[in-house]
């Protein structure tokens, strides 16, 4: 799901790789997501009805002498402030739905809300979420990813999954799941490239993890998917993949997917989409920062007077780290849904069999403070017009690997290594090269950018174009791991 540093911002203000090749590049020998409506409820008082006030002194009543004696005093009555209510405006505000929402959330609460629940909202509220109702990806998107970048990005992580399904010792029936799949890119290059080592691909049952129903339909296009009868198997209705036959099911989230087979999954540029709370050094101590609104009822952040609920995950991520590390932050990121998220994939590794690879930005330390915001490849302030623009935070590597080893012990965790790394050492260097050897030269210089992309540090060395349009590397900003049940070894290319 790309913001980021430098580097990962203009890598998403380049288009998207062509794919080159649907040849496939292994042979059958290769081993290897309530709303919460405010109403702001408002009592009139009871006045009198100025129909009724008008009659009283037409009739004399209200202006009748207090003596039988003629009296050259009357009593004057000041109507102006009868039934003159405040105007009421009919004009239409210039607030999104989405942002009517959120203050509402926080004025019914009476004060600020975290920056993970102002997060979730804006990524994943069912009616007006930036992931909900859109494609966000490519040129034409916000941002661009890896697998957008090349076919040979999914192409690598597929001969990840053989490796793996080679050291599960071929299991005939295996679940292959996929975290925000995006518009299934990275899963139709990796069935492609793997089309020729059909033991492999009839073992698969490819599961999305995906709550936008848009992006569910951008991923049944994608793996040309026919949907079919089936109502022998107590399924109305399920989905072919046409690359290659294999079975695609969808589910709002992972606890949804079946049990009981064994499992790959893969996790790549979602848990940087997850939700994060901060916590900023103040006199006081460590104080979590909110979102809240300000006199001009835009957004603002301000820190929490008292200890908030997410300070148990401080406590725990600050145990996980040294006091030098800590004594050298000023503020400290925590994502205590990506260690739950981790949590729950290593109970199913551990129970089913099977290995998870997670691949995004991150570093291999406590994260400071990462979050931000991309609209249009650009960076925008995080609080402006929220729903139009993309959050994301730097993925904590360490706290993943920690979150796996405290709830199982028959699991193993390995990594991070850098993308350039992985890619590396499964071969795409070898991809490359066999892809250029068939191409036009326009094609050659976009795999060439591609790869660089890829696998690179930095600006191309070879580019010769524009200099906004030299393609930056990500090799180095993106990190790798693999959460593997242990009885399975070292995964490739973790040795």
């Amino acid at each position: 799901m790309l913001r980021r540093l430098l580097s990962r911002a203009l890598a998403r203000r380049l288009p998207a790789g062509a794919h080159y090749s649907t040849t496939p590049i292994f042979a059958p020998t290769t081993a290897f997501y309530r709303q919460s409506s405010f109403f702001s409820s408002s009592s009139s008082s009871q006045i009198p009805d100025s129909n009724i006030v008008q009659h009283l002194e037409d009739e004399g009543v209200l202006n009748r002498p207090f003596s039988s004696e003629p009296s050259a005093s009357t009593i004057s009555i000041d109507r102006s402030g009868l039934c003159n209510p405040p105007a009421h405006s009919h004009e239409p505000s210039s607030d999104s739905e989405l942002v009517k929402h959120l203050k509402g959330i926080i004025k019914f609460r009476g004060g600020p809300i975290t920056i993970a629940e102002y997060m979730e909202e804006v990524l994943t509220n069912p009616k007006a979420g930036f992931y909900i109702n859109r494609d966000v990806f490519g040129a034409e998107g916000d941002f661009i990813t890896s697998p957008e970048v090349s076919q040979m990005f999914g192409e690598m992580v597929g001969v990840w999954a053989m490796c793996l399904w080679e050291q599960m010792g071929r299991p005939e029936k295996v679940n292959l799941v996929e975290l925000g799949p995006g518009r299934g890119t990275l899963m139709a290059d990796l069935l492609r490239g793997a089309s020729k080592l059909k033991n492999f691909t009839d073992s698969l049952h490819v599961h999305f993890v995906e709550c936008s129903p848009a992006l569910q339909k951008l991923q049944h296009s994608t793996l040309k998917c026919r949907d079919e009868d089936n109502k022998a198997d107590g399924v109305e209705k399920s989905s072919v993949s046409s690359l290659t036959g294999t079975p695609v099911s969808w589910h709002p989230t992972l606890e949804q997917v079946p049990s009981g087979l064994p499992t790959i999954l893969i996790a790549h540029e979602f848990y940087d989409a997850l939700p994060v709370h901060q916590f900023q050094r103040a006199s006081r101590g460590w104080s979590e920062k909110m979102v809240d609104l300000a006199e001009d009822s835009t957004f603002k952040f301000v820190l929490s007077p008292q200890p908030t609920p997410a300070a148990l995950y401080l406590m725990k991520r600050c145990k996980w780290s040294s006091s030098e590390e800590i004594a050298n932050l000023n503020q400290i990121e925590i994502c205590p849904k990506a260690m739950e998220l981790t949590q729950t994939i290593a109970e199913r590794i551990s129970s089913d069999g099977g290995g998870a690879l997670i691949i995004d930005y991150g570093v291999n330390g406590v994260v400071s403070d990462s979050l931000q915001a991309i609209r249009k490849h650009k960076f925008v302030d995080i609080l402006d017009n929220p729903g139009s623009a993309d959050l994301s935070a730097y993925v904590d590597f360490p706290s993943i690997r920690h979150a796996a080893e405290e709830v199982s012990g028959d699991v193993s965790v390995h990594g991070p290594i850098t993308q350039s790394q992985f890619l590396g050492s499964l071969g795409i260097n070898f991809r490359v090269e066999a892809l250029l050897e068939n191409c036009t030269d326009e094609q050659a210089e976009s795999l060439r950018s591609g790869y660089w992309r890829l696998v690179g540090d930095g600006e191309a060395p070879f580019w010769e174009g524009p200099d906004e349009e030299a393609p930056i590397g990500m090799g180095t900003r993106y990190m790798a791991m693999a959460i593997v049940n242990k009885k399975h070894g070292v995964p490739v290319p973790f040795l």
